[in-house]
C-alpha cells in the first residue's frame, strides 16, 4: 500500500536535517514551523496572507473542531481543506492536550477520557477510536495518535503507567484509522525529563513502526527548566527513525526552535506568535519588542529593520502602537502577520544554513543578536515559558 506521507533527507549538518515531506496536498520543506489554526483559522490571518509568508502547512485542533462546528459538518464540506479553502497540507492534533488540560472537567480511564465542554459544560467522551474518527472526518494529511498528556514535571511513578497507556492507545488508533491511504498517523513519544522513560516510550512505539508516518515528542515545553528540555531533545531526537519526520509539539520560541533543529527536529508548532501578536508583542532580530510602550509613540522605524515582510515594508512602530492604543483590530493583524513571518523565515534560513553546512554559525549569530541585542543589559530567560522583563532606558522589553 502506498503510504500517504513520505520523507526525503536532503542534507545533514551534524544532527540538523534539511528534508522534504511529501503529502497528498503538497510538499513541505523542512525544518518548518507550522502556524496553529485552532478553529479552522489561523487567528487574524487570511489564507492568502498565509501563502504570502510561505506557510507550507497549518494545524487544526480536533477538540475545538469536534465541539464547534462539529467534525461531521466539516466532513460534509470536503474536510478541513474544503471547509476553510486551504489547498496545502494540514496536520490535526488528537485533542488530547486540550482534554487533559481541563483539570477537574475530565476523568481519565483506560477506555478514554470523560470530559465536560469548556463552552457549555456538556458531557463528552474521547477515546482513541473517537479521536481518529474525528480526524478522519476532518481529512487532515497528518493525524496524531491520542496519548495521555502528563502534567509537567510528572514523577517517574506517574509516567510509567501513563507511557504504557499511551502505547495501548496508539495500537487502538492504528486499528481505528479508516483512511490509511490518504492520512498519515504520527506516534507521540512521552517520558517527561527521564532519558530511560523516553527510551521506553519510543521502543514500545517503534514495534509498530510500519503503521506510523512520523514521530512526535510530547511532554516538553510544558514548564520544565529549559536545560531539561534541551537535554531530552539532544538525547532522544537522534534515536528517532532517520527516514521519517520528527515533530516537536508546542514550541515557538526562537532559541528553542533552533536548539531543536540542531538536535534533528523537522517540524514545530505553537500558538505563541499569534497570541503574542494579538497582545502587542513582536519578535525582532534583537529580541521581543512590546509595541504598546510609550517609547514607540514617535518611532518611525519598522518593527524590525532587517525584516522584509509586508508589515515592516509599509508601517511604522508609531502607527502600529497607535492601532493598539485605540483598540483597532488592524494592529493585532499586523503584529500577528509579522510574528508568523519571522518564525517561518527563521526556519527557512536554518534550512539554507544546513544545506550550506553552516548551521552552527547561523544559530550562534542569531542567538547572539536575539539574546543580547546592541546593549549589554539584555537578560536571557533561564526557565522555559517564564519571560523576563528588563529595562532598556524608557523601554520595557519582554524576553
Amino acid at each position: 500500500m502506498e503510504k500517504p506521507i513520505k520523507y526525503e533527507l536532503e542534507k545533514k549538518d551534524k544532527n540538523a536535517r534539511a528534508g522534504v515531506i511529501s503529502t497528498p496536498h503538497g510538499e513541505i520543506k523542512t525544518p518548518v514551523f507550522m502556524p496553529v489554526g485552532t478553529q479552522a483559522t489561523v487567528k487574524a490571518m487570511t489564507k492568502e496572507e498565509l501563502k504570502e509568508i510561505n506557510s507550507q502547512i497549518i494545524l487544526g485542533n480536533t477538540y475545538h473542531l469536534y465541539l464547534r462546528p462539529g467534525d461531521k459538518l466539516v466532513n460534509d464540506f470536503g474536510g478541513l481543506h474544503g471547509f476553510m479553502n486551504w489547498d496545502r497540507p494540514i496536520l490535526t492534533d488528537s485533542g488530547g492536550f486540550q482534554v487533559f488540560s481541563l483539570g477537574d472537567l475530565r476523568d481519565i480511564k483506560e477506555e478514554g477520557v470523560n470530559f465536560r465542554s469548556h463552552i457549555d459544560g456538556s458531557k463528552h467522551f474521547l477515546s482513541p477510536e473517537k479521536s481518529i474518527e474525528i480526524q478522519n472526518n476532518l481529512g487532515s494529511d497528518i493525524m496524531m495518535v491520542l496519548d495521555e498528556c502528563p502534567p509537567g514535571l510528572s514523577s517517574r511513578e506517574y509516567l510509567i503507567p501513563s507511557i504504557e497507556r499511551t502505547t495501548r492507545w496508539a495500537k487502538r488508533c492504528i486499528a481505528a484509522n479508516r483512511n490509511k491511504e490518504t492520512q498519515g498517523l504520527f506516534a507521540i513519544v512521552q517520558g517527561g525529563i527521564y532519558e530511560d522513560l523516553r527510551d521506553k516510550s519510543f521502543n514500545e512505539l517503534f514495534e509498530m513502526d510500519d503503521n506510523f508516518s512520523g514521530y512526535a515528542l510530547g511532554g516538553l515545553a510544558v514548564g520544565e527548566p529549559r536545560e531539561d528540555m534541551y537535554r531530552i531533545l539532544e538525547y532522544i531526537t537522534p534515536k528517532l527513525p532517520e527516514d521519517k519526520p520528527r515533530y516537536l509539539m508546542g514550541v515557538g520560541e526562537p532559541a528553542d526552535m533552533l536548539e531543536a533543529v540542531e538536535d534533528g527536529i523537522d517540524m514545530m508548532d505553537c500558538v505563541q506568535p499569534t497570541r503574542l501578536g494579538r497582545h502587542g508583542t513582536v519578535f525582532t532580530k534583537y529580541g521581543r519588542l512590546v509595541i504598546k510602550n510609550s517609547a514607540y509613540s514617535r518611532d518611525d522605524r519598522p518593527l524590525d529593520e532587517d525584516c522584509d515582510c509586508y508589515v515592516c515594508k509599509n508601517y511604522t512602530r508609531a502607527y502600529i502602537r497607535h492601532l493598539f492604543k485605540t483598540g483597532e483590530i488592524l494592529g493585532q493583524r499586523l503584529a500577528t502577520y509579522h510574528n508568523l513571518h519571522f518564525l517561518l523565515k527563521l526556519m527557512d534560513n536554518a534550512r539554507n544554513a544546513i544545506l550550506d553546512e553552516k548551521f552552527q554559525e547561523y544559530k550562534e549569530e542569531f542567538l547572539k543578536n536575539y539574546a543580547m541585542g546592541k546593549e549589554s543589559d539584555w537578560i536571557k530567560p533561564k526557565v522555559f515559558g517564564n519571560p523576563t522583563i528588563v529595562k532598556k532606558g524608557k523601554n520595557e522589553v519582554m524576553l
